[in-house]
């Protein structure tokens, strides 16, 4: 009887250590991702309006079409785990190459698309002449490192699969340092302008794109592990990956659409919405740091057999889920005052947004919830039932957010959907858990 208070405390403190050992560097390289696009901006904006304008433009397409992609992480995270956890990392690490080569041939096809139709994709974003020329440029060199960047999705996720998360936040961080370097020798050193920017930015996604290749590669020659491409793997990594691209679509759909009804109740609104869409994604990378622990840790431990173990660690994970989110929300709301004036001056942007905002950090409780239990199914590899539920989540969302200008609502009642929509996704992501059917033991689901 006394012994089992401690056991308990004891086997929550190995919980612990193991989700923060992987979470906080997980972090780290989430932060560090989005770091990019500020660099290229901040060099770029000094150039001109017009090139900013550009940048900003091809850089919204290519930040869809790669996380379209990001399945190739999750995907991958979860298929190597479970190899992991089975103890035969010669198929893991040729589980991983599956996905590299997928990355590979996905990355090769879009850019292949891309190149020719740069100029129309610019004008279907609305550009204006002036951005338009520099959308182009910048476009059409980027989107030669499109490879590189799933090439870099899917080494992560099998090194996060190997339980290793401190070399994608290495890699990341030397990245972040290269792109800053060339971009500013290449704009201004060379005087190559928006072309400099991009060329610098796809030279630092290949460094990242090659230091992953050696990690990996060096793995599979000590394991003895093959690295040509199987035409049975890739197209195994390709099916897993479908799901998870159907829930990532589903997903991106609310935000478009979030998005696209702001606009519609004014500047104010959609410039609120913005800010607002920014802070709840910048929370988010905390949050999705717990959940890729999850993908990580159960996929092991269901690998090894250990059902009992991965019921223990998602519980926990939970835990750790909910009280991130409680924190969140709560230095959300006691910030809002310091932080608001630095994106905007604009007196009717901040009378929409202060209100906005407590919704948004009412919610990051049930975010927490959302993303470790998002990332629990992603590591059970339990994509189709995820794909499944975003689909209802986006058919229950769609015409209650519709719906709002109908019936005079503004930036605030759009964010009670957003609110809703967190809360059905909660639902049915509890539901699977508690209903023990993501549970599949073994090296494969």
């Amino acid at each position: 009887m006394t012994q089992a208070p401690a056991t308990s405390k004891a086997l929550r403190r190995r919980h612990d250590r193991e989700i923060v050992a992987i979470a906080v560097p997980a972090f780290a390289a989430l932060v560090a991702e989005p770091l990019f696009l500020m660099v290229d901006s901040a060099i770029v904006g000094h150039l001109g309006t017009p090139q900013l304008a550009g940048l900003a433009i091809a850089a919204a397409f290519l930040m869809t079409a790669v996380s379209i992609f990001v399945f190739l992480a999750y995907a991958t995270t979860a298929a190597v785990a479970r190899r992991v956890g089975a103890g035969d990392l010669p198929a893991a690490i040729r589980q991983g190459m599956d996905g590299i080569w997928l990355a590979i041939i996905l990355g090769t096809i879009v850019t292949a698309l891309t190149l020719p139709s740069a100029p129309w994709l610019i004008d279907a974003f609305g550009a204006s002449d002036t951005a338009a020329p520099h959308a182009i440029t910048y476009l059409r060199i980027s989107s030669l490192g499109i490879p590189a960047m799933l090439i870099v999705l899917a080494a992560t996720g099998v090194l996060r699969g190997l339980q290793d998360t401190r070399t994608p936040l290495y890699v990341a961080i030397g990245g972040f340092t290269a792109n800053a370097i060339l971009n500013a020798l290449l704009v201004y050193g060379a005087g190559f302008g928006v072309a400099g920017s991009a060329w610098g930015t796809v030279i630092a996604q290949y460094a990242m794109a090659a230091a992953y290749l050696i990690v990996v590669v060096r793995g599979a020659r000590r394991h003895h592990a093959s690295l040509r491409p199987d035409a049975a793997g890739i197209r195994a990594s390709a099916q897993a990956g479908v799901p998870l691209l159907v829930r990532t679509l589903s997903l991106r759909a609310i935000l478009m659409i979030a998005t696209a009804i702001a606009a519609r109740m004014g500047d104010a609104e959609v410039a609120a919405q913005q800010i607002a869409l920014s802070l709840w994604s910048l929370m988010a990378f905390a949050l999705d740091a717990i959940a890729i622990a999850g993908q990580t840790i159960i996929g092991r431990y269901l690998g090894a057999g250990d059902a009992q173990g991965a019921r223990q660690v998602c519980r926990r994970m939970v835990q750790w889920g909910i009280a991130s989110g409680v924190a969140l929300g709560l230095l959300l709301v006691a910030t809002r005052p310091l932080f608001v004036p630095l994106f905007t001056g604009d007196s009717a942007v901040h009378d929409v947004l202060l209100p906005a905002l407590l919704v948004v950090a009412l919610t990051q409780p049930i975010a927490g919830v959302v993303f470790v239990l998002d990332g629990v199914l992603m590591g059970a590899g339990d994509g189709p039932y995820l794909a499944g539920a975003m689909l209802v989540t986006l058919a229950i969302f769609t015409p209650v957010a519709l719906l709002i200008p109908l019936f005079g609502g503004g930036l605030t009642a759009l964010w009670w959907a957003m609110a809703l929509m967190m809360t059905v996704r909660m639902a049915t992501l509890w539901l699977r858990t508690r209903s023990g059917r993501w549970i599949v033991t073994g090296a494969t689901r």
